[in-house]
Protein backbone atom coordinates (compact mmCIF):
# COMPACT_ATOMS: atom_id res chain seq x y z
CA UNK A 1 0.00 0.00 0.00
CA UNK A 2 1.58 3.47 -1.15
CA UNK A 3 0.88 6.12 0.84
CA UNK A 4 1.66 10.23 -0.12
CA UNK A 5 4.26 12.07 1.52
CA UNK A 6 2.52 14.00 4.56
CA UNK A 7 1.39 10.77 5.65
CA UNK A 8 4.70 8.94 5.62
CA UNK A 9 6.06 11.62 7.18
CA UNK A 10 3.87 12.11 9.92
CA UNK A 11 4.21 7.84 10.95
CA UNK A 12 8.02 8.27 10.77
CA UNK A 13 8.37 11.22 12.50
CA UNK A 14 10.58 12.85 9.72
CA UNK A 15 9.81 15.91 8.34
CA UNK A 16 8.42 16.20 4.32
CA UNK A 17 11.41 18.93 4.34
CA UNK A 18 13.56 15.98 4.94
CA UNK A 19 12.18 13.35 3.21
CA UNK A 20 12.84 15.92 -0.19
CA UNK A 21 16.24 16.18 0.50
CA UNK A 22 16.40 12.54 0.96
CA UNK A 23 15.08 12.26 -2.64
CA UNK A 24 16.89 15.03 -4.12
CA UNK A 25 20.54 13.10 -2.93
CA UNK A 26 19.24 9.70 -4.07
CA UNK A 27 19.42 8.24 -0.25
CA UNK A 28 15.51 7.60 -0.19
CA UNK A 29 13.32 7.72 -3.60
CA UNK A 30 10.14 7.58 -3.74
CA UNK A 31 8.23 4.12 -4.55
CA UNK A 32 5.91 5.99 -6.98
CA UNK A 33 5.91 9.61 -8.59
CA UNK A 34 2.51 10.91 -9.80
CA UNK A 35 3.04 11.83 -13.61
CA UNK A 36 0.38 14.87 -13.50
CA UNK A 37 1.03 16.26 -10.19
CA UNK A 38 4.43 15.42 -9.02
CA UNK A 39 3.21 13.55 -5.41
CA UNK A 40 5.45 11.33 -4.26
CA UNK A 41 3.99 8.21 -2.55
CA UNK A 42 6.01 5.76 0.08
CA UNK A 43 5.31 2.17 1.10
CA UNK A 44 7.06 -0.82 3.14
CA UNK A 45 10.28 -0.88 1.21
CA UNK A 46 10.81 2.78 2.22
CA UNK A 47 9.76 2.46 5.76
CA UNK A 48 12.96 -0.61 5.47
CA UNK A 49 15.11 1.79 3.88
CA UNK A 50 14.59 5.33 6.05
CA UNK A 51 14.82 2.68 9.33
CA UNK A 52 18.36 1.89 7.89
CA UNK A 53 19.01 5.52 7.63
CA UNK A 54 17.46 6.54 11.25
CA UNK A 55 19.53 3.49 12.68
CA UNK A 56 22.48 5.12 10.92
CA UNK A 57 22.12 8.48 11.97
CA UNK A 58 21.59 7.22 15.52
CA UNK A 59 24.93 6.05 15.54
CA UNK A 60 26.19 9.36 14.74
CA UNK A 61 26.91 8.62 10.61
CA UNK A 62 27.22 11.32 8.52
CA UNK A 63 24.53 11.19 5.25
CA UNK A 64 27.71 11.15 3.31
CA UNK A 65 28.59 7.90 5.13
CA UNK A 66 25.47 6.23 4.69
CA UNK A 67 24.70 6.79 1.38
CA UNK A 68 28.05 5.59 0.85
CA UNK A 69 27.39 2.35 2.37
CA UNK A 70 23.70 1.64 1.26
CA UNK A 71 25.27 2.31 -2.69
CA UNK A 72 27.74 -0.44 -2.24
CA UNK A 73 27.19 -2.83 -4.57
CA UNK A 74 26.38 -6.20 -2.48
CA UNK A 75 25.17 -4.52 0.53
CA UNK A 76 23.18 -7.40 3.05
CA UNK A 77 20.74 -5.29 4.57
CA UNK A 78 20.88 -8.03 7.22
CA UNK A 79 24.12 -8.06 7.99
CA UNK A 80 24.08 -4.19 7.91
CA UNK A 81 21.14 -4.61 10.80
CA UNK A 82 23.43 -7.16 12.77
CA UNK A 83 26.17 -4.32 13.05
CA UNK A 84 23.93 -1.37 13.82
CA UNK A 85 23.01 -3.29 16.94
CA UNK A 86 26.52 -4.00 17.92
CA UNK A 87 27.02 -0.46 17.52
CA UNK A 88 23.79 0.43 19.33
CA UNK A 89 24.91 -1.65 22.21
CA UNK A 90 27.96 -0.09 22.61
CA UNK A 91 26.53 3.44 22.41
CA UNK A 92 24.22 2.09 25.07
CA UNK A 93 26.74 1.16 27.45
CA UNK A 94 28.54 4.37 27.18
CA UNK A 95 25.55 6.03 28.23
CA UNK A 96 24.74 3.63 31.20
CA UNK A 97 28.56 4.99 32.20
CA UNK A 98 27.29 8.46 31.66
CA UNK A 99 24.60 7.60 34.21
CA UNK A 100 26.44 6.14 36.80
CA UNK A 101 28.37 8.91 36.65
CA UNK A 102 25.99 11.38 36.99
CA UNK A 103 25.06 9.55 40.71
CA UNK A 104 28.64 9.51 41.53
CA UNK A 105 28.81 13.30 40.74
CA UNK A 106 26.26 13.91 42.85
CA UNK A 107 27.86 12.28 46.01
CA UNK A 108 30.99 14.71 45.00
CA UNK A 109 33.07 11.90 43.18
CA UNK A 110 34.04 13.13 39.67
CA UNK A 111 35.90 10.45 37.16
CA UNK A 112 36.97 11.58 34.18
CA UNK A 113 37.08 8.57 31.76
CA UNK A 114 33.85 8.26 31.06
CA UNK A 115 34.01 10.70 29.16
CA UNK A 116 36.49 8.82 26.47
CA UNK A 117 34.41 7.70 23.14
CA UNK A 118 37.15 5.98 21.82
CA UNK A 119 36.03 2.86 22.08
CA UNK A 120 32.63 3.47 20.09
CA UNK A 121 34.45 5.75 17.24
CA UNK A 122 37.03 3.27 17.10
CA UNK A 123 33.98 0.68 16.66
CA UNK A 124 32.03 2.76 14.17
CA UNK A 125 35.09 3.34 11.56
CA UNK A 126 35.93 0.04 11.88
CA UNK A 127 32.29 -0.65 10.72
CA UNK A 128 32.49 1.42 7.94
CA UNK A 129 35.86 0.13 7.25
CA UNK A 130 34.56 -3.39 6.97
CA UNK A 131 31.40 -2.52 5.25
CA UNK A 132 33.42 -1.44 2.04
CA UNK A 133 35.60 -4.61 2.41
CA UNK A 134 33.03 -6.80 2.36
CA UNK A 135 30.34 -5.03 0.03
CA UNK A 136 32.40 -2.85 -1.87
CA UNK A 137 35.79 -4.36 -2.46
CA UNK A 138 35.94 -4.36 -6.09
CA UNK A 139 38.09 -1.90 -7.90
CA UNK A 140 34.74 -0.37 -9.22
CA UNK A 141 33.42 1.06 -5.98
CA UNK A 142 36.83 2.65 -5.15
CA UNK A 143 36.56 4.15 -8.24
CA UNK A 144 32.73 5.08 -8.02
CA UNK A 145 33.93 6.83 -4.65
CA UNK A 146 36.59 8.77 -6.42
CA UNK A 147 34.30 9.87 -9.40
CA UNK A 148 31.67 11.17 -7.17
CA UNK A 149 33.25 12.19 -4.22
CA UNK A 150 32.64 16.18 -5.33
CA UNK A 151 29.34 15.67 -6.63
CA UNK A 152 26.98 17.84 -5.05
CA UNK A 153 22.77 17.90 -4.24
CA UNK A 154 22.26 19.52 -8.39
CA UNK A 155 24.90 16.96 -10.05
CA UNK A 156 23.27 13.92 -7.90
CA UNK A 157 19.94 15.12 -8.71
CA UNK A 158 21.00 15.56 -12.77
CA UNK A 159 22.65 11.44 -12.16
CA UNK A 160 19.42 10.33 -11.05
CA UNK A 161 17.48 12.23 -13.40
CA UNK A 162 19.34 10.53 -15.82
CA UNK A 163 18.82 7.50 -14.92
CA UNK A 164 15.19 7.45 -14.52
CA UNK A 165 14.84 9.16 -18.44
CA UNK A 166 16.88 5.43 -19.38
CA UNK A 167 14.07 3.19 -17.13
CA UNK A 168 11.20 5.02 -18.41
CA UNK A 169 12.91 3.97 -22.23
CA UNK A 170 12.87 0.57 -20.97
CA UNK A 171 9.48 0.73 -19.45
CA UNK A 172 8.09 2.45 -22.58
CA UNK A 173 9.85 -0.64 -24.97
CA UNK A 174 8.41 -3.06 -22.55
CA UNK A 175 4.64 -1.41 -22.57
CA UNK A 176 5.20 -1.20 -26.51
CA UNK A 177 5.66 -5.36 -26.73
CA UNK A 178 9.05 -4.88 -27.72
CA UNK A 179 11.39 -8.16 -27.25
CA UNK A 180 13.91 -7.42 -24.21
CA UNK A 181 16.32 -8.78 -27.45
CA UNK A 182 15.28 -6.76 -30.11
CA UNK A 183 17.50 -3.94 -32.05
CA UNK A 184 15.71 -1.08 -29.25
CA UNK A 185 16.34 -2.65 -26.01
CA UNK A 186 19.10 -4.02 -26.91
CA UNK A 187 20.65 -0.12 -27.51
CA UNK A 188 18.77 1.12 -23.95
CA UNK A 189 20.78 -1.45 -22.59
CA UNK A 190 24.34 -0.38 -24.24
CA UNK A 191 23.17 3.31 -23.25
CA UNK A 192 22.26 1.87 -19.51
CA UNK A 193 25.72 1.00 -19.55
CA UNK A 194 27.82 4.18 -21.13
CA UNK A 195 25.61 6.22 -19.15
CA UNK A 196 27.25 3.77 -15.87
CA UNK A 197 30.47 4.75 -16.92
CA UNK A 198 30.59 8.23 -17.54
CA UNK A 199 28.66 8.81 -13.54
CA UNK A 200 29.84 6.12 -11.77
CA UNK A 201 32.45 3.81 -12.44
CA UNK A 202 33.81 1.63 -15.75
CA UNK A 203 30.95 -0.56 -16.21
CA UNK A 204 32.04 -3.24 -18.20
CA UNK A 205 29.66 -5.73 -19.37
CA UNK A 206 30.72 -8.44 -16.60
CA UNK A 207 29.42 -5.80 -14.26
CA UNK A 208 26.37 -5.08 -15.98
CA UNK A 209 25.03 -8.49 -15.87
CA UNK A 210 25.69 -8.38 -12.59
CA UNK A 211 23.49 -5.33 -12.03
CA UNK A 212 21.08 -6.99 -13.86
CA UNK A 213 20.54 -9.54 -11.80
CA UNK A 214 20.72 -7.43 -8.67
CA UNK A 215 17.47 -5.74 -10.43
CA UNK A 216 15.47 -8.29 -10.23
CA UNK A 217 16.70 -10.25 -6.88
CA UNK A 218 17.05 -7.32 -4.43
CA UNK A 219 13.49 -5.90 -3.47
CA UNK A 220 14.81 -2.55 -3.06
CA UNK A 221 15.68 -1.92 -6.65
CA UNK A 222 13.51 -4.03 -8.31
CA UNK A 223 10.16 -2.00 -6.86
CA UNK A 224 11.78 1.22 -7.62
CA UNK A 225 12.43 0.73 -11.04
CA UNK A 226 9.39 -0.88 -11.74
CA UNK A 227 7.90 2.84 -10.27
CA UNK A 228 8.25 3.32 -13.87
CA UNK A 229 5.85 0.50 -14.89
CA UNK A 230 5.20 -3.02 -13.65
CA UNK A 231 7.73 -5.30 -14.78
CA UNK A 232 10.05 -2.89 -16.33
CA UNK A 233 12.63 -4.74 -14.17
CA UNK A 234 12.49 -7.77 -15.41
CA UNK A 235 12.68 -6.20 -18.91
CA UNK A 236 15.77 -4.23 -17.81
CA UNK A 237 17.45 -7.70 -16.68
CA UNK A 238 16.34 -9.44 -19.82
CA UNK A 239 17.49 -6.63 -21.78
CA UNK A 240 21.21 -6.97 -20.17
CA UNK A 241 21.29 -10.35 -20.55
CA UNK A 242 20.78 -10.31 -24.50
CA UNK A 243 23.10 -7.24 -24.54
CA UNK A 244 25.82 -8.95 -22.71
CA UNK A 245 25.04 -12.36 -24.20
Amino acid sequence: MKMPIKQFSTLTGVSVRTLHYYDEIGLLKPEAVDEHNGYRYYGEESFKRLSEILFYRELDFSLKSISEILLLPNYDRKAALQGQRELLILKRNRLDRLIAALDDAEKGRIEMNVFDNSEYEKARNEYKEEAEKRWGKTDEYHRFSEKTKDYGNEKWGEVNDGMNVIFRRFSELNEGRFSPDSEEAIKTAEALQSFITENYYDCNKQILSCLGQMYVSDERFKNNIDKHGEGTADFVAQAIEAYCG
